[in-house]
């Protein structure tokens, strides 16, 4: 699918549809049950000058172990979706926000078993915990902080004061 220089519109507009459809689809490696569209890492889908697909991604944040193995997942799966020229090009600015998480993929985190981000007006107090979390097992507010780390650095370790069970915090960033 690569090298189609001369496309209609139409036919920019399906390869778009069918690169970002492929690119999407790739779960996040951390959090499987989530996409790279889901947490909205992935910004955009392209079609370069020379007709090679670019899939533009935003890492969730500097130095996420998973930056690389993410970029690498989507590209194979634009070449297994018959791309053989794609590439994939880091998107640093602006910023990555859990603001672009995506309503569905906030649900396929609770369901999980994760707290997805709350919105909250004050982001300093959201990242360092200081905002009530619900459980995601029991809906339960009466919720505390264990460690303002949980299984990555994105996410604090919480516990349900009414089920007992733990769970991690998707941090506001």
């Amino acid at each position: 699918m690569s090298g189609a220089v001369d496309m209609t519109e139409n036919s920019q507009s399906a390869v778009r549809k069918a690169a970002w459809d492929a690119a999407a689809a790739v779960p996040d490696p951390e959090i499987p049950v989530v996409t790279v569209e889901d947490l909205g890492i992935l910004r955009s889908v392209e079609i370069a000058d020379d007709g090679t697909i670019v899939a533009k991604v935003t890492p969730t944040y500097s130095g996420c172990p998973a930056t690389q193995f993410i970029e690498q997942m989507v590209l194979e799966a634009l070449q297994q979706a018959g791309f053989k020229d794609a590439r994939v090009e880091a998107v640093l600015s602006p910023a990555w926000t859990t603001d672009w998480i995506s309503d569905d993929g906030k649900e396929k985190l609770r369901k999980y078993g994760i707290a997805p981000p709350q919105k909250t007006s004050n982001s300093k107090r959201a990242l360092f915990g200081e905002t009530v979390v619900s459980c995601p097992h029991c809906g339960s507010e009466e919720t505390e902080r264990v460690s303002e780390f949980g299984s990555t650095p994105c996410k604090a370790l919480y516990r349900c004061n009414e089920c007992k069970e733990p769970f991690d915090y998707f941090k506001c960033l």
